[in-house]
């Protein structure tokens, strides 16, 4: 592993243990050149899984563009870092799971909306609104309307 500081491809492990929800093995590393500490990560190469797109394209699953939709979801709001990376662990696990070479983009969509519900409401109407493409108030008011009913019901019911 060549260091990231001087290039040199001569270091020893510090320090290994599981990371990503086990699918990963996380590898504290210093350079026996220049004394400088690094990080690195061992995981099980993947399978060549395809996505394939509303209008029927196909394009190679990026688990970054998973990670990159539920950070922007839930950028600015209480929700733990931990919290996050779970919810794209699960995504991803989710996907590979299917074990079929290929996956339907709603089939990501939804299991990206399904987290965010759990974790937070606004994250999940940020998510909801990009993804679903909301042509006009009334259709984001419809996807709004449950998670409002269900905030409010217990103001409704009488004591």
């Amino acid at each position: 592993m060549k260091c990231p500081f001087c290039h040199t491809d001569n270091d020893k492990v510090i320090d290994s243990r599981s990371g990503e929800d086990g699918f990963a093995i996380r590898r504290r590393r210093a350079c026996l050149n220049c004394d400088k500490r690094f990080t690195t990560f061992e995981r099980v190469a993947e399978i060549d899984l395809r996505v394939v797109k509303k209008d029927g394209t196909r394009e190679s699953f990026d688990s970054e563009k998973v990670r990159s939709g539920i950070e922007r979801a839930c950028w600015k709001r209480p929700i733990a870092a931990t919290q996050v990376e779970q919810a794209i662990s699960h995504v991803i696990q989710n996907v590979y799971a299917n074990g079929e070479p290929e996956v339907d983009s709603r089939a990501i969509g939804e299991c990206v909306m399904e987290v965010l519900s759990r974790i937070d409401d606004v994250a999940y109407i940020r998510f909801a609104s990009v993804y679903r493409q909301f042509k006009d108030l009334n259709e984001f008011f419809e996807e709004v309307q449950p998670i409002l009913d269900r905030k409010l019901l217990p103001e409704r019911q009488p004591k």
